[in-house]
């Protein structure tokens, strides 16, 4: 017996980034844990990274290509594969053009090399691509509009914090390497409020919680600045610092503060000593992502923001609104720039690619996604994909995109690959080296580009090795102290371009070095009501969340087994047990899933767990209409609105 360790990075899509060190034996990992010496890891991995072995030898494993033949998909050889996608790029540019492809890339993977894939379509075409985000797309084009950037403090400046506001933040279960830095913030004196409409594992984490009505994040930020405003705690320069003061100074007056706490059904002791803890500072806001993922998404991460700046909050330590670390600034960006010739919306893929024609698109490549079951209308995304004619996956896991696929390319998994990654929870880079060998079959994203380049006579294409790419990628800052040498032997190495304080000069990013504030009434929203039918609940607020177990679609353990599960309060579906099989129906579609009771809920709200399988019937995605929020094109993914009753 030969036992050993190894170290390397998570590149999944998580905040957390965290650093691995796996043990072996004989060459295989026994064990994964979390990297002692990485300074935000502190050496301990979540449930579902720390079994991510488990996954692996699950039958979902992809080991060699797989090409369709008579309807199934059959191994094959790289070269019978690579052969193939060739011909048909070539086929189709030449009969279609360009942008008759289509390359979808998402987050399945955070690496930075896996941008050289947009290279490659950018330079064959350029081709078709995606516009908006899904994740993030609503928040950071709010912040941009606001600051002139998503980024964020020192995660560690919240130990001089006086207040944290966990705003529709959980991270208990999606930032676990967040709540150790919280507890001491706790220990340094601070006190930490959630504000959510559902009760969760990081409700135990905060001195007081607030449920506020489903979608109502707005009406509480005007609720808490009207009375900013009314006993004179707004910081005395911000008409000074910000723009569109008085118009904002307007939105926030159209209502007293008992009214825009009656809109968010809160009473109104919670918006005056929330107001209280925002007029004290130094006070931290943490924005989740679920509130953004609304078709109004982006006002209220404006609000926030505005919230955040006239408070005096933005420019001091231990404040700040963060939503997002800058992940890829470090990096030099692969790519070229180019004008594609299409585009299709992300939040809105099965209906845009339903709808596309003269030329319709004819070939799709699929980069570290499976849009099956992560975007809305699920339904519609199946169907879009099955019909398109030829469609390439490039996956470690056979997926419900990858089963629809002609040909899928086996890639390395996060303990295979060979990258470098940011995060989006703090400022530190760090370098993934394979733990163990790939199998034969496996071959990295960057080679089979580089091989694919070959074959169509894209000439231009860097065939470079990938620690010379590496090098390329940190060309930005390996001056200053964080080239891949010193990533090597140091480990993960903090930004040399991240600041302690985000804006600690006093000045934003904007063009005018002002904050933007938010000047207009958000929209009116209207959302389809699910048909009345017999025994069924009142309408419901759906919550489709992250769970501890799984990472996107991908699960470890049991999954969810035979059906999914819906958690309601039991007034929700008064005389119906829990464990009871029920069908949950949108105004979209349709499943079944185990009743649970949770008297801690809202009795409006319904939570099911993100990234269920679509062709096991769990995906709640089957429920979710597919809408876009009021800016950046993320996926309004919370207003949705479903009712249940028995089976």
């Amino acid at each position: 017996m030969v036992e050993y360790k190894a170290r390397t990075t998570c590149n999944r899509d998580c905040p957390d980034a965290c650093g691995i060190v796996a043990t072996l034996d004989d060459g295989v990992i026994v064990k994964l844990e979390g990297d002692p010496d990485h300074p935000v890891t502190k050496g301990f991995l979540c449930y579902r990274t720390s079994r991510f072995p488990e996954l692996v030898a699950s039958g979902a494993r992809v080991a060699q290509p797989m090409i369709r033949r008579n309807d199934r998909l059959e191994p094959a050889t790289w070269d019978a594969a690579l052969d193939l996608i060739a011909q048909k790029l070539l086929q189709v540019r030449e009969e279609s053009g360009p942008e008759a492809i289509f390359h979808y890339r998402s987050g399945g993977s955070l690496g930075i090399l896996k941008h050289l894939t947009d290279l490659f379509f950018d330079e064959f075409g350029p081709c078709t691509t995606k516009i908006g985000d899904i994740c993030s797309g609503a928040g950071e084009a709010a912040q941009l509009t606001d600051f002139g950037t998503s980024d964020s403090n020192d995660l560690f400046d919240l130990l001089n914090s006086k207040h944290i506001v966990l705003w529709g933040k959980n991270p208990k279960v999606s930032s676990v390497h967040l709540v150790p830095v919280i507890n001491d913030a706790k220990k340094n004196g601070a006190e930490v409020v959630s504000i959510d409409p559902l009760h969760h594992k990081s409700s135990s984490l905060s001195d007081s919680s607030v449920q506020l009505r489903p979608g109502s994040d707005y009406e509480l930020v005007m609720g808490i600045a009207r009375v900013l405003f009314d006993t004179d705690c707004i910081d005395p320069k911000a008409s000074e610092f910000c723009d569109n003061f008085d118009a904002f100074r307007a939105l926030v007056h159209r209502h007293e503060t008992d009214e825009w706490a009656q809109l968010c059904d809160v009473s109104e002791a919670d918006v005056r000593q929330l107001a209280q803890r925002f007029a004290e500072g130094p006070t931290a806001i943490l924005v989740g992502w679920g509130m953004q993922r609304r078709q109004r998404g982006g006002a209220i991460v404006r609000a926030l923001d505005a919230l955040c700046a006239i408070s005096g909050n933005l420019f001091r330590s231990g404040g700040g609104c963060s939503f997002y670390f800058a992940r890829r600034k470090p990096f030099r960006p692969f790519g070229a720039a180019v004008k594609h010739p299409r585009t299709i919306r992300e939040p809105l893929l099965g209906r845009d690619l339903l709808d596309t024609s003269k030329p319709p698109i004819r070939v799709m490549w699929v980069t570290a996604g499976n849009p099956v079951s992560m975007l809305p209308d699920a339904k519609s995304v199946a169907k879009a994909i099955k019909q398109t004619e030829f469609v390439v996956v490039a996956d470690c896991l056979m997926t419900d995109t990858a089963r629809r696929a002609d040909v899928v390319l086996p890639v390395p998994t996060l303990l295979e690959d060979n990258d470098l990654l940011g995060a989006y929870g703090h400022h530190w880079i760090s370098e993934s080296r394979p733990v163990v060998d790939a199998p034969p079959g496996v071959h990295h994203e960057v080679r089979i580009f580089q091989g694919l380049a070959k074959r169509v006579g894209l000439e231009s294409y860097p065939q470079d090795s990938i620690d010379q790419l590496k090098r390329m990628a940190l060309q930005v800052i390996a001056g200053q102290g964080a080239g891949l040498e010193s990533l090597r032997r140091d480990g993960a190495i903090r930004s040399p371009l991240a600041n302690s304080i985000l804006f600690g000069d006093g000045r934003v990013l904007t063009a005018n070095g002002r904050v933007q504030l938010l000047d207009e009434q958000p929209a009116e929203v209207q959302i389809e009501v699910p048909a009345i039918k017999g025994g069924a609940s009142d309408p419901l607020w759906l919550f489709s969340n992250s769970t501890e177990k799984s990472q996107g679609s991908q699960w470890v353990g049991r999954g969810l087994g035979e059906r999914s599960w819906i958690a309601v309060h039991p007034d929700a579906l008064p005389g119906i047990e829990a464990g009871t099989v029920v069908c949950v129906t949108s105004p979209t579609g349709e499943i079944e899933a185990e009743l649970r009771h949770d008297p801690a809920q809202r009795r409006d709200v319904a939570i099911m767990p993100k990234g269920g399988h679509f062709d096991r019937g769990h995906s709640a995605n089957t429920l979710i209409a597919a809408r876009a929020t009021d800016v950046g094109l993320g996926a309004a993914y919370l207003d949705c609105l479903v009712r249940i009753a028995p089976r």
